[in-house]
């Protein structure tokens, strides 16, 4: 499987005229968040892929459409009553949801946000991100039974706790995230948030059985082993 990840930043190769030669062979596209919506629109529109995404800390003007009143949808094969997706958008919101990508065999759960350090929108308390975990245990707990495994994918804006997060409290990571790698054994953890100056240093860390890759801008995951009957343990 070949996944087009983005974050952060726009990047140019993508959000240019030749995006759809240039990503032609992607499956699917993961966004981490702090990216205007507009964005993902034009990728959709140029790949006809699916989507899926979690808000950040920045560019949360539509925030409160994704979180609140959701409607049911069916889209790419799999039908989720608590999700909603934008008429004119097609992006699958995946915050705080476990999602099952039937065309792909694929699993990705999602907890957007970043720590607590004012009073803007989508931040949480370590302790708030842990509840946030706690509610989606039921699904993942279906998927072992009916999939044989959790989660392919954890897809998060912000890092885990010591693995490629910063100092300073906006930028502090999760440590829930590492007790849900070593819960539910994710293939991937994909994050943004900690922007990349050199493009050249290291994204990736390895926590577990859980490959951890910081996808500022841009990143292609290519797994032949994801997605299409994946087992993670």
């Amino acid at each position: 499987m070949k996944i087009l990840c983005i974050a952060d930043e726009t990047d140019p190769l993508v959000y240019s005229k030749n995006i759809a030669s240039r990503y032609a062979d992607v499956d699917a596209i993961i966004a981490a968040g702090d990216l205007p919506l507009k964005y993902y629109e034009y990728i959709i529109s140029s790949l006809n892929k699916p989507l899926f995404f979690v808000f950040g800390n920045h560019n949360l003007d539509f925030l409160h459409q994704f979180t609140s009143n959701a409607q049911p949808i069916m889209q790419y094969g799999y039908t989720d009553s608590t999700m909603q997706v934008l008429p004119s958008f097609g992006g699958d919101f995946v915050d705080g949801k476990v999602l099952y990508y039937r065309k792909q065999d694929l699993i990705v759960a999602g907890l957007g946000g970043a720590m607590r350090y004012n009073k803007g929108k989508h931040q949480f308390t370590e302790r708030e991100m842990f509840l946030r975990m706690l509610k989606m245990v039921p699904r993942l707990l279906f998927n072992r039974i009916l999939h044989g495994r959790y989660v392919d994918i954890l897809l998060t804006h912000a890092a885990p706790l010591g693995l490629g997060d910063d100092t300073d409290r906006c930028h502090q990571g999760f440590s829930t995230f590492l007790t849900f790698m070593q819960w539910f054994k994710p293939r991937y953890l994909l994050h943004g948030h900690i922007h990349l100056q050199d493009m050249n240093a290291n994204r990736h860390h390895v926590y577990k059985q859980t490959q951890v890759i910081n996808i500022f801008q841009s990143y292609i995951l290519q797994d032949p082993k994801l997605g299409k009957g994946s087992k993670n343990g």
